[in-house]
């Protein structure tokens, strides 16, 4: 009764005072814990007796995944193409560009058959002309719908559209431009295969269908004529059409009317209407549409009341209130000379001239 007693079997395995006495002497320390490799059986495992015990993992390879490798490939060519596209593309290949034509150019002046009719009132001038209904400035220039082409945009179109109207308006419209004060905001909107051509004509005018002024834009002699009113009266149309792949054409034809007296006269002095018809084609490849710059090859111009005996080639001579022309046709043209223009003059029609 004094000490506990045993089971006939003897102490079970695993209670205290069983066979454990003889592990006491193993000790699991923290280290030995933490440095032990944990590793479960499969499900695959456990079923198969014969299997390894462990899933022993596969090796680590060292270098590049296949994924990785994969993704340098793909950026590698993306920019392989990107290289090879900005190479092809035609903004920058200018070999592939079409040097610009040089614009070819009319200037027809138109002469009166009487005096020219004028009145101190612009206003009244212009109400009793074919002019009374034509918008002022660049509202009588207005942009046609636009639509993309096979080859250019909508929005390219536009831009085709609005610089040939810009060209317009600085050519026709600038009071400064107008006077022969300056040519630089017509000159800034062409090509710069032009720019020779351009400077040239002003530098060294010639009646040679390559080398006038007045080609270019609507300029007076400004010891002969000043504006008398700055609303210029402006009436006709734009037109847009794609040529080819690469080019766009817009095709302008406005009618002009400009108030004028005498340089340096009193405001009361007489003014007369001055009439310029303009026919202006206009060619854009993409680089001219990427820059709003534009080629101009064909300038067709009908201007007066003129006399076909004054040199229109540099500026424009107006006749003015009460005025009449000159007698005398334009200057002799020589058919032996080559690369020279036809020498061309008109009559004005009385219909064109105010009703005063």
């Amino acid at each position: 009764m004094g000490g506990s007693g045993k089971p006939p079997e003897g102490t079970p395995e695993g209670t205290p005072g069983g066979s454990e006495d003889e592990y006491r002497s193993v000790v699991f320390d923290e280290s030995f814990v933490r440095a032990a490799r944990l590793q479960e059986y499969s499900a695959e495992e456990r079923i198969a007796d014969h299997a390894p015990a462990v899933r022993r993992r596969p090796p680590l390879h060292r270098g590049l995944s296949r994924q990785a490798l994969a993704l340098v490939v793909l950026v590698a060519l993306a920019f392989g193409t990107a290289i090879f596209l900005g190479v092809r593309t035609p903004y920058q290949n200018p070999a592939a560009r079409r040097p610009a034509e040089p614009l070819r150019m009319t200037v027809i002046p138109l002469s009166p058959r009487g005096a020219v009719p004028g009145a101190a009132d612009t206003d009244l001038l212009f109400a009793a002309s074919p002019a009374a209904q034509y918008r002022v400035g660049a509202e009588g220039i207005p942009l046609p719908p636009s639509r993309r082409t096979a080859h250019f945009s909508d929005s390219q179109v536009v831009t085709a559209l609005t610089t040939a109207k810009d060209y317009i308006v600085r050519s026709s419209l600038y009071p400064e431009v107008l006077t022969g004060q300056q040519v630089r905001p017509v000159r800034v909107l062409l090509d710069p295969d032009q720019l020779d051509q351009f400077d040239e004509s002003f530098t060294h005018p010639a009646a040679d269908g390559r080398h006038a002024p007045t080609g270019w834009l609507v300029r007076f002699d400004p010891s002969r004529a000043e504006l008398a009113d700055r609303r210029v009266r402006v009436q006709g149309t734009l037109q847009a059409a794609e040529t080819d792949a690469s080019t766009l054409e817009v095709t302008a034809d406005h009618t002009f009317v400009y108030a004028l007296r005498p340089a340096g006269a009193d405001t009361k002095a007489p003014a007369s209407l001055f009439t310029v018809r303009r026919e202006l084609q206009f060619r854009f490849d993409r680089d001219d549409l990427r820059l709003r710059q534009t080629q101009l090859i064909v300038s067709y111009v009908q201007a007066g009341p003129l006399s076909c005996a004054e040199d229109a080639t540099n500026h424009l001579r107006p006749l003015l209130a009460g005025q009449t022309a000159k007698e005398g046709g334009p200057a002799g043209t020589d058919p032996y000379a080559t690369g020279g223009a036809t020498a061309l003059c008109g009559t004005l029609a009385a219909s064109a001239q105010p009703k005063v």
